[in-house]
C-alpha cells in the first residue's frame, strides 16, 4: 500500500494540471460548429492588436530586465560584501512591492509624474512607456532582488573579488566578469518571472493607458468565446518555449574533451 500512495499523488497531481489545460485546447478547437479547426488560433494571430500588444509588451518586459538586474545585481553583491548588517532593511524594502497593491503604485505614479508635475512622465507617448518600465521594475522587484542575492549567496563572493582585485581587475570588471558568469543561472530565473509578470500585467497598463498584453487579454476575454481560450494556450506554449530557452542558455558548457 505505501507504494501506491505515491503513484496516486502523481496521478491526481496530473490530473489537477493536464485535464483543465486539455479542457482549454479542446475548447479552443470548437470554433467551426460541428469539427474541430484552428479557426480561433488563425483568428487571433491575424489580429493585428495581437502582434503589437505581445511586441510591446516583449520590449518592457525586456527593458525592465536590464533595469532591474542593473539595480539589484550591484545592490545585492554591495550588501552581501561590505554591508550585511543592512541586509534586513533592503529585504524589507524590496518586499514592499508584494505589500502595496498595484492600483495604488499607479495612482501614486500618476500623482506624482502627472502632465503638470517637475517630471511630467505622462505628458508624452515615450514618456509614459518608461514610466510603465518602472513600474514593472518595481512589481518584479521582490523576485529579481531575491533569485539574485540566492545566486550570490551560492557562491564565496568574497574570494573571488580578492583574486580579482589582486589581479588589478575593476569593480564593475568584477561585477560583469566574474560575479554575472557565476550567478547567470539565478539572473535567469529573476529574468523569467520578471517576463511572465509584464506579460500578464493588467492594472498598471490599463490606468496608464498602454496598449500592453494584459488589457488586450482583458478585451479578448470580455467580447470573444473561442478565442480568449486559444489565446491562453498560445501564452501557455510562449512561457514553456521561455522556460526551455532559460534552462538551455542556463546550462554550464561541456568541457571539450583532450586530444590522445
Amino acid at each position: 500500500m505505501k507504494k501506491v500512495w505515491p503513484w496516486l499523488a502523481i496521478v491526481f497531481g496530473a490530473s489537477y494540471f493536464i485535464l483543465p489545460l486539455i479542457s482549454t485546447i479542446e475548447f479552443s478547437l470548437r470554433m467551426r460548429r460541428g469539427e474541430y479547426s484552428f479557426d480561433a488560433y488563425r483568428v487571433i494571430f491575424d489580429d493585428p492588436l495581437f502582434i503589437a500588444s505581445f511586441g510591446y509588451s516583449t520590449l518592457l518586459g525586456l527593458a525592465a530586465i536590464v533595469v532591474g538586474v542593473g539595480l539589484c545585481l550591484p545592490t545585492a553583491y554591495w550588501v552581501q560584501l561590505k554591508l550585511p548588517r543592512l541586509r534586513p532593511i533592503v529585504e524589507f524594502i524590496t518586499l514592499m512591492p508584494l505589500v502595496i497593491p498595484a492600483i495604488v503604485i499607479v495612482f501614486g505614479y500618476l500623482r506624482v509624474y502627472n502632465s503638470s508635475s517637475l517630471i511630467p512622465f505622462t505628458a508624452s507617448d515615450r514618456g509614459t512607456d518608461i514610466l510603465l518600465a518602472f513600474a514593472y521594475v518595481t512589481l518584479a522587484l521582490p523576485y529579481m532582488y531575491r533569485a539574485i542575492d540566492t545566486g550570490l549567496r551560492s557562491i564565496d563572493i568574497r574570494t573571488l573579488t580578492e583574486a580579482a582585485e589582486s589581479l588589478g581587475a575593476s569593480r564593475r570588471t568584477i561585477l560583469l566578469r566574474v560575479i554575472l558568469p557565476n550567478i547567470r543561472t539565478a539572473i535567469l530565473s529573476g529574468s523569467f518571472v520578471t517576463f511572465a509578470i509584464v506579460i500578464g500585467e493588467f492594472t498598471v497598463a490599463s490606468l496608464l493607458n498602454r496598449p500592453g498584453f494584459g488589457p488586450y487579454l482583458q478585451l479578448i476575454g470580455a467580447n470573444r468565446a473561442y478565442e480568449p481560450a486559444a489565446l491562453a494556450m498560445i501564452a501557455f506554449a510562449a512561457t514553456w518555449a521561455a522556460m526551455g530557452l532559460m534552462q538551455w542558455v542556463g546550462r554550464p558548457p561541456r568541457a571539450k574533451k583532450s586530444s590522445p
